[in-house]
């Protein structure tokens, strides 16, 4: 059968069906078609299937692409380069959270919103800082004077003066932040408060390295070593979202907006107490608080731990047939005491403990 021939007005009605207006950038829908050892082809409703390079699957390159992106099914994708000689066009799919973070700060620009960013490294005629995983640039008239002193890892305000996404262009103002009302009036009241000062706050967040608490609209981070003189192996087993508390500020960055708190610094510090409790020499029961490569902590008294080294855990475990853990009771003997430095050494090695 003879392939069918098309005037150029019916070809023309034929292309109606495949009418789109497609671009870099934008995120569209498409549904997997077919894998190759190249890619995969990716129907978007144009002309011709669009392709995903392998390097645009996923930024993990041990992730197998059929279980990441299963055949028939529906995916979002991001359009990096317009259609080819063929009419196909070039998707990307792990950048389609960051297309979602351009399209956020476009909306962050609308409202002429402070944002943060962190310092990548300094250029000759600015910075260049990342934003939500966005890199863009900051002119050196766009720079608070201070600004300068600044080194990559830093993070300051900014606010956003234009942002092209197709082209990946992105500048930022550093110098228009620090006039912004609501910049300037949580400046001021980090400005107010001084080291040493007790403060209420409500804890509004937890982590693994500490909880975040807000003191009359500054959120305050208040650190895992901080939370208690005894050792804390998660915030959250002390801590709970809406406590309120009572801290003292250990430190505070102007510049950064940052405070640091301590809860422990408003309890009675307990190696003052242990001075007059131990001596060399004493033998003394204890409770494992965590074991690392180099020894085992033990807590020898409430919120004071003394370490008992790796060599002699060993030895103990192998002459006793056992494992120890976190939370097991174990006597020991002090062999070294240095209050002053804030340490015990501890020993197993005497047969009578």
């Amino acid at each position: 059968m003879s392939e069918k021939q098309y005037t150029d007005i019916e070809f023309e009605e034929l292309l109606k069906n495949y009418d789109y207006s497609f671009q870099k950038g934008d995120l569209v829908k498409g549904i997997v078609c077919s894998y190759d050892s190249t890619g995969i082809n990716i129907d978007i409703g144009a002309k011709m299937a669009a392709y995903v390079p392998v390097k645009e699957f996923a930024a993990d390159k041990s992730v197998h692409v059929e279980d990441l992106l299963k055949k028939n099914e529906v995916y979002e994708f991001l359009i990096i380069r317009e259609e080819d000689e063929d009419g196909r066009f070039m998707l990307s799919y792990k950048k389609v959270a960051l297309a979602y973070n351009w399209k956020e700060l476009e909306k962050l620009k609308d409202k002429n919103e402070t944002v943060e960013g962190t310092i990548i490294s300094t250029i000759k005629g600015g910075l260049i800082v990342e934003v939500k995983g966005i890199r863009g640039f900051v002119p050196s008239s766009q720079m608070k004077p201070k600004i300068l002193e600044n080194i990559s890892g830093n993070i300051i305000p900014l606010k956003i003066l234009t942002m092209d996404i197709q082209q990946g262009s992105f500048i930022l103002s550093n110098r228009l932040a620090y006039s912004d009302d609501k910049y300037s009036e949580k400046q001021n009241r980090i400005e107010n408060i001084e080291v040493g000062q007790i403060l209420k706050g409500e804890i509004v967040r937890i982590t693994d390295f500490g909880a975040f608490v807000d003191i009359g609209g500054i959120d305050a981070l208040l650190p895992l070593s901080q939370i208690s003189w005894k050792w804390v192996d998660n915030p959250s087993d002390i801590l709970k979202i809406g406590d309120n508390i009572n801290a003292e500020v250990i430190a505070i960055d102007t510049e950064k907006q940052r405070v640091s708190l301590s809860l422990k610094n408003l309890e009675k510090d307990p190696w003052n107490e242990v001075k007059n409790k131990i001596q060399e020499g004493e033998k003394i029961e204890g409770i494992i608080t965590r074991i690392k490569h180099f020894g085992a902590f033990v807590e020898v008294l409430p919120g004071v731990e003394a370490l008992l080294p790796n060599n002699e855990l060993i030895e103990y475990q192998n002459k006793n047939n056992l494992i120890l853990k976190a939370g097991d009771k174990i006597k020991t003997k002090i062999l070294k005491f240095s209050p002053d430095d804030r340490r015990i050494s501890l020993s197993i090695k005497d047969d009578k403990i």
